[in-house]
């Protein structure tokens, strides 16, 4: 069904939120003494080996439960299926393959009891090799994992971090700015019988097709010259068309099965609207604001702009506090997770023999993973909770950032299983916030920034959007959230197969 989404770019990648899967599972939860042994070798800063012993005893639940998944799959004349006795088992199949049927179902367990005994938090797909499966009842099972974790580290003191930023200085061209914007947001569209240039607003029809097989025809599309949300090549093709016009190009598909493949492009101009902006008086600012005249809504927006201005400050302050503590650490990553990643995404690109691209992707994979690696330290020593709440206003906000319903939006994340991926990310933003509240930020003019001013106004705009965008329904999240939730578990990995 044509509906258009090869040529919108997407605006959801499902590689920028991978990254949060890399941690530690919560372990299985052990009854009584564990009478399974383990010991682990470090075999670098981000991995470890692990040697665990079983004891048949504790194998034994499990080759009983092989007996009868075997028994109730194989068929032995003069005998119920499910009703084979062991021995004919045995016979038929081997001891063997009961014993590996055994191991494969019971490894997993004994696992997770070995990375809770020895408090390993695992990244990543383990290693495993079984060096050793019991015969008799004397025997043991012995295996090893190895497997990536994260680097050991201690977090310093973030009182003593002292990061200089730009000053807040707003002048005539930013409140310039300011008004320009606010006279975008009241002009209107009229129709126009001239060619198309930037800024003009058309409606098209769009279609493409690969070889002979047309992949998408969509008509009626409203599109912005110069915006560049949509087919590269668009602007090109259609600045200069008049209604009425078509012209043809050639462009990569932005989405669907055919993503990243070149399709030949038939765009077809039915109308050209140019935006028409209302003078600047005072009948303008009594009609775009609370105000009667120009220099009243000057004022306001010289108040606004300098709010903007601290804003940036701020987002400047927090990324030279996040720059300076991983320069500071420098902290090992997994390499494997780091290629995986890297070639994941070059693959999802068809960059693959791109050398230049994959050394750009893989500094910032590492990058993003070192920063996982800190605040995740961060919430832990904190005990940063997330609560409720803190979700649904993110999901909110994050929903009006991608023009989704909050409901659906929530309801996408949770299907994908990505709830508590963004309940770590919560929490990631939580710990960072607790460190700017400690480090000293100075600007460039020898004045102190008192970030925490920035936050509560920061806070009080985002709590005005969630009460503008939950006028709607009330956001459902599915799953374990009860008030307070532990960050710490925001993310999942596999358990191991022999």
């Amino acid at each position: 069904m044509a509906d258009g989404s090869r040529f919108r770019r997407p605006v959801v990648r499902v590689a920028d939120a991978r990254l949060a899967t890399y941690a530690g599972r919560e372990p299985l939860s052990i009854y009584g003494v564990c009478a399974v042994k383990s010991a682990v070798d470090t075999l670098s800063p981000t991995r470890v080996k692990m040697t665990i012993e079983v004891p048949y005893a504790e194998l034994e639940p499990s080759v009983s439960a092989a007996y009868k998944t075997i028994g109730n799959q194989i068929q032995v004349p003069g005998f119920r299926q499910g009703k084979v006795p062991a021995r004919i088992i045995d016979q038929r199949v081997g001891r063997g393959a009961v014993l590996q049927e055994a191991v494969n179902e019971a490894l997993p367990e004994f696992y997770g009891q070995a990375l809770e005994s020895n408090d390993v938090q695992p990244l990543g797909q383990p290693e495993v090799e079984v060096t050793d499966v019991p015969a008799t009842e004397g025997d043991e099972l012995k295996f090893t994992v190895e497997v990536d974790v994260r680097p050991q580290f201690n977090l310093p003191d973030f009182s003593a971090i002292s990061v200089t930023v730009d000053p807040v200085e707003v002048t005539d061209e930013d409140v310039d700015a300011e008004i320009e914007t606010l006279r975008e947001r009241f002009g209107t569209l009229a129709p126009v019988e001239r060619a198309a240039a930037e800024g003009d607003s058309l409606t098209i029809d769009l279609s493409a097709t690969i070889g002979d097989e047309k992949i998408d025809d969509v008509t009626g599309v409203s599109y912005v010259v110069g915006s560049g949300n949509m087919l590269e090549g668009l602007d090109d093709a259609v600045t200069g068309l008049s209604a009425g016009d078509t012209a043809t190009f050639e462009a990569a598909l932005a989405g669907g099965e055919h993503e990243g493949q070149a399709a030949q492009c038939i765009v077809t101009v039915q109308s050209v609207k140019e935006r028409q902006l209302p003078e600047v008086d005072d009948e303008f600012a009594q009609l775009a604001s609370e105000h009667d005249t120009v220099a009243e809504l000057r004022t306001d927006m010289t108040a606004q702009a300098e709010r903007g201005k601290r804003f940036q400050q701020g987002i400047q302050a927090r990324d030279k506090v996040l720059d300076q503590l991983l320069e500071d650490l420098d902290l090992a990553v997994p390499q494997s997770i780091v290629e995986a990643e890297v070639h994941q995404h070059l693959e999802g690109e068809d960059r693959l023999e791109d050398d230049e691209h994959r050394a750009e992707v893989t500094e910032s994979t590492t990058k993003a993973l070192q920063s996982q690696f800190l605040l995740d330290k961060i919430v832990e020593e904190n005990e940063v909770q997330v609560s409720q709440e803190e979700l649904i206003e993110y999901l909110i906000m994050s929903a009006q950032q991608y023009g989704m319903d909050p409901n659906q939006f929530a309801q996408a994340l949770d299907q994908q299983g990505q709830v508590p991926a963004v309940m770590g990310e919560v929490a990631r933003r939580k710990a960072l916030s607790t460190v700017l509240e400690r480090v000293t930020v100075i600007d460039t003019n020898g004045e102190t920034v008192d970030l925490n001013a920035l936050n509560e106004a920061e806070q009080g705009a985002d709590d005005e959007d969630a009460d503008d965008a939950a006028d709607t329904d009330v956001i459902e999240v599915a799953g374990d959230t009860d008030a307070e939730t532990d960050a710490s578990d925001a993310t999942s990995t596999e358990a191991p197969k022999a």
